[in-house]
This record gives C-alpha cells, structure tokens and sequence, in this order.
C-alpha cells in the first residue's frame, strides 16, 4: 500500500507541489476524527494513480499551510497538476464523486 509523504515546512511543501507533476496533499489534523477515518480510504483510492505524488501534512505543525491554502477546515484533499490546484475537497468528501474528478484529470493528463 503507498504511504504519504511527511511535510514539516512551507519551504518542503511548496518544493514538493514544484517538483511533481501530479501531486495531492492532504492536510489534517492530530485529533481530527473524520480525518483520520478518511484518509485510508485516500490512500486506498490513491493506489489507483501511481503517478500522483502523495504529501501529507499537519495542519497543527506547519501551521502556515492555513492561510497559504486558505484552509478553514480539515480534513482538505488538494490535487495539482504542474504548480496548479486542480482540485479541493474539504471535510465531508464523497469518494465517488472525488474518484471521478480525479480519473478526469489523470487519464488526460
């Protein structure tokens, strides 16, 4: 199963979004419950899409990523394809609907 990349800093996050084509970032936090119920679900459909890079990050230790994503909220899924944010999803995500935006994007990309 693939695992997610720890980021602890802006400087990190942002070299990471710039160094992949495809890279998906989900933000959460520690005591978060719908957070730490989604994200093997995340994972699982990730194995789908082998080529998208996987960050994750803890909205509570890089706590920047709030106002440099304008975050509100956690659990947010963020996809981006060569710098740009393609896709957000924040706390209750519908993994069917989010599956299909996804595999939109991946096959044309």
């Amino acid at each position: 199963m693939r695992e997610f990349i720890k980021l602890h800093s802006m400087e990190e996050i942002e070299a990471f979004i710039l160094e992949n084509q495809l890279t998906f970032l989900y933000i959460s936090r520690p005591n978060c419950s719908v957070c730490h119920g989604l994200k093997p679900q995340v994972l699982k459909l990730m194995e789908q899409y082998p080529d998208i890079k996987l960050g994750h990050i803890n909205a509570d230790e890089v706590k920047e990523v709030a106002g440099r994503f304008s975050i509100f909220t956690v659990p947010v899924l963020l996809l981006f394809v060569e710098g740009k944010e393609y896709i957000r999803e924040a706390r209750i995500v519908h993994m069917d609907l989010f599956n299909e935006k996804l595999n939109k994007i991946y096959k044309n990309f």
